[in-house]
């Protein structure tokens, strides 16, 4: 998103081009004006609170199982009372890079991210994260 509003004459009408972007957020899209235009103001967008949570839910496990409280993730899943599989894929998530977990938390997360994605098939290396939810790479 570069440039400026432009008005342009066709005939009679008269065109107006804002700079703007779309944005997928939890199944809806949001439009997001170019910062710098007058009388803008770029909003900061809310976390989404399931990857948050699932983020929270995922380092904290990790941290259970870390410390020894418990011994596997199927005594974790015990535990929960929840399937040993959801609990494998929810501690997954402490294996994203930082600055995507960071770009989670702060609401800055790429377009049309969501916890299918991220629980489906997560690369292990950074790079390949980023590329995979269009973040840019460090």
């Amino acid at each position: 998103m570069s440039g400026g509003v432009t008005f342009e004459r066709d005939g009679d009408h008269l065109v107006i081009h804002v700079p703007m972007e779309l944005k997928k957020r939890g199944g809806r899209k949001e439009i997001i004006v170019a910062e710098g235009l007058p009388g803008t103001r770029r909003p900061k967008s809310p976390p989404q609170e399931p990857l948050v949570t699932a983020l929270a839910r995922a380092f904290h496990w990790q941290e259970l199982l870390d410390t020894g409280r418990y011994a596997s993730m199927t005594e974790l899943a015990e535990a929960l009372d929840v399937d040993r599989s959801y609990v494998g894929r929810i501690t997954r998530l402490t294996l994203l890079a930082p600055d995507i977990v960071e770009a989670i938390v702060d609401g800055r997360e790429p377009s049309g991210m969501s916890l299918e994605q991220l629980v489906t098939k997560l690369p292990l290396l950074w790079d390949e994260q980023r590329e995979r939810f269009g973040s840019p790479p460090r």
